[in-house]
């Protein structure tokens, strides 16, 4: 049995596929899987750190706004149509999977053409128009959000199933978590994150938080983003107000470290809500505006109107620097209120996502070689 996934950029498209990877490995450890992604993406780090394959092909979006720009898109799109050809002509998948990124769209084209059976899973509660596009060519469309459902032609090709996390976000225990990490049974822990790649209005909210937490049981959690680390912590230095704050440029143990907080402040990234809600945690979500469709905010309010998190936008902060300081003493003062919103993101939190989506993939049928 030979599975190929195909994915690329951020954490946000590759995280899902190496679950569902797992999971098919977990079932058919004979299974070959190869990943396919983009020339220069995070997926050349995760996916061999997970133990796979991947091959690069030349892949970029199109430049809405310097429409010149594209002769390269259209050069690159003509290279990585011919890899594509290359790769499927040597590996000859039973099943070709997308999960997002420039790379998805001519990997899926070219395999159906061939008849080979395709699927794509969408994180967002606004789909991208490569998945609406892709929707034609594959079997079955995976989404995440219920409200997927209305961007989309073909009801019957649709599948809830949530967005898939890794195994280890799901068998994580509280209480040795936050032993583990040094923390107390009376710390109240919060952890704040901007996504794989960081994000610079957290941080610089974040530093503005931390002199209010001073002198209260909080204990930072903080997640700066590999980019932005010297400088948080340079700011930090010169503050001299870091005691309770754990400073880290990239968090390779985040199941953990979601198991361990009481409250969460992040980017609402569809992945990133997958995590927060199978671990059931109360979140302070501040949408990025600078996405496609603006899809964070619409992520971010599906966990809002559920009553699992409270919605800040950027916007908000701009004109009020204590706006978020604001919003977590609150929290920290309601425990009433903190276990509301964990219950619900209990409730949202889908642990069995990659199980939906492997009996989906009727890989039972197939005769493993």
């Amino acid at each position: 049995m030979k599975i190929l996934f195909t994915c690329g950029g951020t954490g946000g498209h590759i995280y899902p596929a190496i679950a569902i990877a797992d999971k098919i490995k977990r079932k058919h450890p004979d299974v070959e899987i190869l990943f396919v992604g983009t020339e220069s993406g995070m997926e050349h780090v995760l996916v061999p750190a997970a133990g796979y394959a991947v091959e690069r092909i030349a892949a970029t979006g199109l430049d809405r706004r310097h429409l010149l720009r594209n002769v390269h898109t259209l050069r690159n799109m003509l290279r990585g149509s011919a890899q594509v050809r290359k790769i499927l002509d040597r590996f000859q998948p039973d099943r070709v999977i997308g999960t997002g990124g420039y790379v998805t769209g001519p990997v899926i084209r070219e395999a159906a053409k061939r008849g080979i059976p395709t699927y794509i899973h969408e994180q967002n509660a606004v789909p991208g128009v490569a998945n609406r596009m892709l929707e034609r060519y594959v079997r079955k469309v995976f989404i995440s959000f219920p409200d997927s459902s209305r961007s989309f032609r073909h009801p019957r090709k649709l599948v809830l199933t949530g967005n898939p996390v890794r195994k280890e976000f799901i068998l994580a225990g509280i209480k040795d978590c936050r032993a583990d990490l040094g923390f107390l049974p009376t710390d109240f822990v919060i952890l704040v994150f901007g996504g794989s790649l960081g994000a610079q209005v957290l941080n610089r909210e974040t530093i503005r938080l931390i002199p209010h937490l001073n002198g209260t049981e909080a204990k930072l959690v903080f997640v700066t983003g590999r980019r932005y680390y010297d400088q948080v912590k340079a700011e930090l230095d010169t503050a001299s107000c870091q005691d309770n704050v754990m400073l880290l440029p990239y968090a390779d143990h985040m199941p953990q470290l979601l198991h361990a907080a009481d409250l969460v402040i992040s980017r609402a990234g569809a992945l990133a809500l997958a995590e927060i809600t199978v671990c059931g945690k109360p979140s302070l979500l501040v949408p990025s505006p600078n996405v496609t469709n603006d899809h964070q905010y619409h992520n971010a309010k599906a966990l809002s109107d559920a009553g699992a998190a409270i919605v800040v936008k950027e916007e908000e902060l701009d004109s009020n620097e204590s706006m978020l300081a604001y919003s977590v003493l609150k929290l920290m003062h309601n425990k009433e209120k903190l276990n509301a919103m964990s219950l619900a993101a209990v409730r949202l939190g889908k642990a069995d996502a990659a199980d939906i989506i492997y009996d989906n993939l009727e890989l039972d049928t197939l005769r493993s070689e």
